[in-house]
């Protein structure tokens, strides 16, 4: 096990006596550490908020420095534990700043990132610990920024399997739940980030390793926490275990140190509670309050009466706009593009707040629901954002603590009122701690649907006992989340089930004979899905309505040893060419786009550019540019779980699509249409639907390599110099509502790939067109080069001369024509009179299927392919080849 944790200021002992200075090294408190007060150290400033249990039970605090600006010490009502460590910065008993709060798990978060690396971190999972550290995992997981997040729960929920589950030895209420909806969100083998508060015995840790362990196992795992407060003799447990189950296990912690705990000290600690709650009850009785729902206790244990004034005024309503489709939290998984969502929404959201809330209000206090602490801790960070009223952020919680009113101790005031969300185990009790008598202007209590019951605003209530204390209370409800999909199986019977949660994308080698840096598929793999169709079928109904052509595939065309060799006779005389115009095309988008542009190629043409561009921006700048292959469909759009996947990962405005060539222009009128109904559907701003392009003979873009028809070898073959990867399917049968676009990997077709060579032809050349390039662009960038669509408007006049009367059975451009001779069941080809070699493969497939070639005087493309017009099979000689009119 590798121990991660920061090395920072110096050590020492918290103790009844102040802080003494030690000679060891250890972590500082972090970002931002504050008391309730806001500064550090303690209630009151000078003094820690651990003293009081020290003085009367001899507990130390023994560590870094910070510790104890991080910690205070309380006593609870608990037969395996006297002592509770109580956190300055986790929002759960003591009300701080949300932004200090959220910027402790986020910067956790950022070591997580730093210590997997980008790669290993879209594979991990973060798993928070139910109730204390829901939140604290969540703000980890937005740290890591490209993992989903799943919390622990105490809470069964019907229809939901559980994919695990374990005990928590110390807590009063021990069961942990594990109910993600997607049930193979934990059956992965990447990374498992595991967030709590504190890591003291490691047995919780321990516990859930084992568990997930003997059912999915894998290689790596992180604990994150707030504080690691082992013990000496703990110490070495988590190395043995982490050699016995052959694991490496990483710690990621802001501070450590250890409590030292005299003999005798839980009994002491008991007879302790005992008395002050006794003391407390008896208070109570003699000032007319109800027992067991005191608000504080006194220096002297003496109970503090209620507020006095004016009677509770009753809860107002928030209507917060809570977006749909977005969990309250992780009990159920929450993904980036969740993130995405929420971040989108929170403004309006807290605006929605701010407006509800007095106009005198100053000091605000957010107040979260048990597990539910990250929906109210993110309203309560946009809410610091937006007023100027000093906001503050805690929750509601199972845990019974003593209150004992004295500054240095941690836990001040109590509320006390039933449970208010029918829970599992029964009535009870619940708690909010340091809210009475902190001068709050305002309470915004938010619960989730779940808990907005009768039990909510009974005259004992939460709301009521707010009431009691602050002039104004408000009730913002987020929705239950209820999943989409609940499991009738368990995760272990179906592992591969289609999960809501998006997958990371395909790569090499496992899909496609590309390196895995060097493109990541967003696509399904479809590979043992019988797909092809003879093309005279597929042509047939597609002409006739009856099937769209992304609902089948051709038979992979199987070039012949002639065919080859003019492939390579092409590519050996033109890499000069496509070298620079790959150049050209990365300079302008570097120069123009984005200084770090994420590259989205549209497969299957895009892929092979887009590969090309990103080595060139390594030649030439160092720059390692993320690239991707997505799906688009003519008449269908853009795979839009591809672009919720790559807003989640990327800022949308870096999003750089990329293409081989433009024909008519159909594809980039179809990504501009995509990218707006996404825009309203999505409420996700920011892509640049103008593809960039190697090849523009159409004039429809401005980001180009070159404007002329010129053969650009990737168009002579089809999955052979694409990865081995066909074109996309989108069918409904094989692609769901949260499914990506699908392909097959032919891997039998390994012997004829061409796939690398191709690129290492081109990329041989980039030295050599350097200059070249440098003069291109200087040139480029200061034309106008603004799409005249002249191709559009050739193709509609060639629809019309030739009596077809359909722009979709017209295709210009070299790389056009040749895919209606490997696609489709081809009319004819218009040549233009003149061209050269850039035909050659051309004129050898239209010979091989029996195609006439027609010379055309003036043709705004090197050649343009025509498929044959209301298509019957009737329409094919009894060879087979030859096609009538």
């Amino acid at each position: 096990m590798k121990n991660a944790v920061n090395d920072g200021g110096g050590a020492g002992v918290w103790s009844a006596t102040g802080f003494r200075p030690g000679t060891k090294a250890g972590a500082g408190a972090g970002p931002g550490a504050a008391s309730p007060s806001g500064t550090p150290g303690g209630a009151d400033g000078d003094i820690w908020s651990g003293c009081w249990v020290a003085e009367r039970l001899g507990v130390e605090l023994v560590g870094d420095e910070g510790l104890g600006e991080l910690l205070g010490l309380a006593l609870r009502r608990n037969p395996k534990r006297a002592h509770l460590l109580v956190s300055h910065v986790l929002g759960k008993h003591i009300p701080q700043s949300p932004a200090v709060v959220h910027g402790y798990g986020f910067a956790l978060g950022l070591r997580v990132r730093d210590l997997l690396g980008e790669d290993e971190a879209r594979r991990a999972v973060v798993l928070g610990y139910a109730e204390t550290a829901t939140g604290l995992g969540h703000s980890v997981a937005d740290g890591v920024g490209l993992a989903p997040y799943l919390h622990s729960t105490r809470r069964p929920v019907d229809g939901v399997a559980r994919a695990g589950g374990f005990e928590e030895s110390h807590s009063h209420a021990t069961s942990h739940l594990l109910l993600p909806e997607n049930p193979g969100l934990l059956a992965g083998d990447g990374p498992l980030v595991l967030v709590d508060d504190e890591f003291s015995t490691g047995n919780t840790v321990l516990n859930t390793i084992r568990d997930l362990h003997e059912r999915y196992p894998r290689d790596r795992y992180v604990i994150v926490a707030l504080v690691d407060m082992r013990s000496a003799a703990d110490l070495g447990r988590l190395d043995d275990f982490a050699r016995e189950i052959g694991a490496r296990v990483d710690l990621v912690t802001a501070a450590s140190g250890t409590v030292r705990l005299p003999e005798g000290v839980l009994e002491k600690g008991q007879a302790l509670v005992a008395r002050y709650e006794s003391e407390a009850e008896a208070s109570a009785a003699s000032t007319g309050s109800a027992s067991g729902v005191s608000d504080s206790a006194g220096p002297d244990g003496q109970t503090a009466p209620e507020a006095q004034g004016a009677p509770a005024t009753p809860a107002r309503r928030v209507e917060l706009g809570w977006p749909a489709g977005i969990p309250d939290g992780g009990r159920h998984g929450f993904t980036p593009e969740h993130r995405v969502g929420l971040e989108g929404a929170l403004p309006a959201m807290a605006a929605r707040i701010a407006d509800a809330l007095p106009s005198d209000a100053r000091r605000v206090l957010v107040l979260g629901f048990e597990e539910l602490m990250y929906a109210p801790l993110r309203l309560g960070v946009a809410l610091e954002k937006l007023t100027d009223a000093e906001v503050r952020y805690s929750t509601t919680t199972r845990s019974p603590v003593l209150a004992v009113d004295d500054p240095g101790y941690a836990i001040r005031t109590r509320l006390v009122f039933p449970a208010h969300d029918n829970p599992a185990d029964g009535p009870g009790e619940r708690y909010a701690y340091n809210v009475a008598g902190a001068g709050f202007d305002a309470v915004v209590a938010v619960v989730d649907s779940t808990a907005d019951t009768p039990e909510l605003h009974a005259p004992d209530g939460l709301l009521a006992r707010l009431s009691a204390h602050t002039p104004s209370v408000l009730l913002a409800v987020v929705p239950s989340y209820a999943p989409a999909r609940p499991s009738t199986v368990s995760p272990a019977q179906s592992p591969t089930e289609r999960p809501f949660m998006l997958p990371e994308p395909l790569r090499g080698p496992e899909f496609s004979s590309y390196a895995p840096d060097e493109v990541g598929w967003l696509l399904q793999d479809l590979s043992d899905t019988k797909l092809e169709a003879p093309t005279e079928e597929r042509e047939e109904a597609i002409q006739s309505g009856g099937a769209h052509y992304a609902e089948s595939l051709p038979v992979e065309y199987q070039p012949s040893e002639a065919y080859q060799e003019l492939f390579h006779n092409a590519l050996a005389v033109s890499a000069t060419r496509i070298a620079q115009a790959v150049g050209v095309v990365t300079e302008t988008v570097l120069a123009e786009r984005s200084p770090r542009p994420v590259l989205v190629s549209l497969a299957r043409a895009g892929t092979p550019v887009g590969v090309l561009m990103r080595r060139w921006a390594q030649h030439r700048h160092g720059l390692d540019l993320p690239h991707y292959a997505v799906s688009i469909v003519r008449g269908r759009g853009i795979d839009a779980n591809a672009l919720r996947w790559l807003a989640a990962h990327h800022d949308p405005a870096d999003i750089v699509f990329v293409d081989g060539w433009t024909g008519k222009g159909a594809i980039t009128r179809e990504l501009a249409q995509a990218v707006e109904e996404f825009e309203a559907s999505d409420g996700i701003t920011g892509f640049d639907p103008e593809i960039a392009v190697l090849a523009d003979p159409g004039s429809c873009v401005r980001t180009y390599g070159t404007r002329e028809d010129f053969l650009i070898p990737s168009a002579c073959l089809n999955s052979t110099v694409s990865g081995l990867i066909s074109r996309t399917v989108l069918r409904a049968d094989l692609v769901g509502e949260h499914d990506y676009h699908g392909a097959k990997f032919y891997r039998e077709l390994a012997a004829a790939d061409v796939s690398v060579a191709f690129l290492d032809a081109v990329s041989d050349r980039f030295d050599s067109v350097d200059e070249a390039v440098d003069a291109q662009v200087k040139e480029l960038l200061s034309t106008d080069r603004s799409p005249t669509w002249e191709g559009w408007a050739a193709v509609e006049r060639i629809s019309e001369e030739y009596g077809i009367h359909d722009v979709n059975l017209v295709k210009p451009g070299v790389g056009e024509a040749t895919r209606v001779l490997l696609r489709r069941v081809p009319w004819k080809i218009l040549a233009r009179a003149g061209a050269g070699a850039d035909l050659d493969h051309v004129r050898l497939l239209a010979e091989q299927r029996g195609v006439p070639v027609e010379e055309v005087a003036e043709l705004p493309y090197t050649c343009v392919g025509l498929i044959h017009p209301k298509y019957t099979r009737g329409a094919t000689g009894a060879d087979g080849k030859a096609v009538t009119v």
